[in-house]
């Protein structure tokens, strides 16, 4: 072993050709996001050279029906491309899971509305599925309007998905399970962004609020939210079987899990060169370091394992899996976002205070995890469902 090599467990797991084809695009544009990651940060949405890169390989259709314009990889593939651009950017990583979620709606649209919005054009489709606006039934379609927060990787968006309670001569429709809610998809030109994006992490995402006052929505344009609790109807311009709300869950612990791997490849970086104020020796030889720095190691291949199970059980029981399925991905990927903020933790205690500089990314990385498991998607909640779950108390998104 040379002195430039870095030491690594055994980790020989078959990949699918799939998968190391799509790694190797990653690898093609890392340089490209690795030089505009800093510009980012600071506009606070990702430069354009960086996302014509993401554009370019694909990585904004990758996960949507090739029916569709997208390119339809597996859930393991996608995990696997979302982990790796997380090690370079998370915010590049945040914009793509973000896109392969609202692209997974795609599935619920008749197929020409979802041709038009994700195969007619090459911008992101992004935005919010929490129910904050109101779509008032007109003839042919909906009148939108409301306010919505989150639309991560507006800046190079050409439509905007805008979740709705639908209502009636102003009074809301009710179904037998609640109000009626339907997710309402708007060109980017009929949105007004709002300069609300000013945060700990993520911040190249372009994570920002939008409103919609008064814009018709056609029919054909909108899916119903209670549809998008169950699989999408079979046909054959079928992307996935596996329904939005496990679906999207994939983004965001990829996105943390790459996080945290690259934490650890710029703590070893970090710890053969430093030694500690007054110390004598490095980071590298301290006992506790090895200690914590091993289990930070496992708790990073372990939730990538966890995952890549829970990928796998998606793909093959998306359909009939219900909500054994569901609890399935929900307890992993909450288990996941828990392990990667323990390991960006451990890392950024044990690096001293050379993680307090914007130029660490062990910096980066820490504030970018702690954010991102703020996502609905990621929370503790999701291990509290699950665990009533287990003990037959019916599954729920919260109490």
């Amino acid at each position: 072993m040379t002195r430039q090599e870095t030491p690594k467990l055994i980790d020989r797991l078959p990949v699918s050709p799939e998968t190391t084809e799509w790694l190797g695009r990653v690898a093609e544009i890392a340089p490209i996001i690795d030089k505009f990651r800093e510009e980012g940060e600071r506009q606070r949405f990702s430069p354009l050279p960086a996302y014509e890169a993401l554009r370019d390989a694909g990585m904004h259709r990758m996960l949507v029906a090739k029916e569709f314009g997208g390119s339809q990889v597996s859930l393991q593939t996608g995990s696997a491309v979302l982990q790796a651009l997380a090690r370079i950017d998370p915010a590049a990583a945040w914009q793509m899971g973000v896109q392969a979620a609202i692209g997974r709606i795609s599935d619920y649209l008749p197929d020409a509305a979802a041709r038009e919005i994700f195969g007619g054009q090459d911008g992101l489709v992004v935005g919010s599925v929490n129910p904050t606006g109101k779509a008032e039934v007109v003839e042919g379609g909906y009148l939108l309007r409301g306010r919505w927060g989150f639309a991560s990787g507006s800046a190079h968006a050409g439509w905007l998905v805008c979740a709705a309670t639908v209502t009636e001569g102003g009074t809301p429709r009710t179904t037998a399970t609640g109000p009626e809610l339907r997710m309402l998809f708007v060109p980017k030109s009929q949105v007004t962004m709002l300069d609300t994006w000013h945060t700990l992490g993520l911040r190249g995402t372009g994570s920002e609020d939008y409103e919609v006052d008064g814009v018709f929505v056609p029919q054909d344009r909108t899916a119903s939210q209670a549809d998008m609790q169950l699989p999408p109807p079979a046909r054959p311009s079928l992307g996935y079987a596996i329904g939005y709300y496990d679906f999207g869950l994939f983004g965001s612990s990829s996105t943390v899990l790459g996080a945290a791997a690259g934490a650890l490849d710029a703590f070893k970086t970090l710890a053969a060169a430093k030694a500690p104020a007054a110390g004598t020796s490095t980071l590298a030889a301290s006992h506790t370091v090895q200690e914590q720095l091993a289990r930070a190691e496992i708790l990073v291949r372990s939730s990538r394992l966890l995952l890549a199970d829970a990928a796998w059980h998606a793909g093959e029981y998306g359909r009939e899996g219900g909500d054994s399925l569901s609890a399935t991905v929900r307890l992993a990927a909450a288990t996941v976002a828990e392990n990667a903020c323990t390991v960006v933790g451990i890392l950024f205690r044990l690096a001293g205070t050379s993680s307090l500089y914007a130029e660490s990314m062990l910096e980066r990385y820490f504030r970018d995890v702690h954010s991102a498991t703020k996502h609905i998607t990621l929370s503790h909640s999701n291990i509290e469902m699950s665990g009533q779950y287990l003990l037959g108390g019916g599954l729920k998104m919260r109490r």
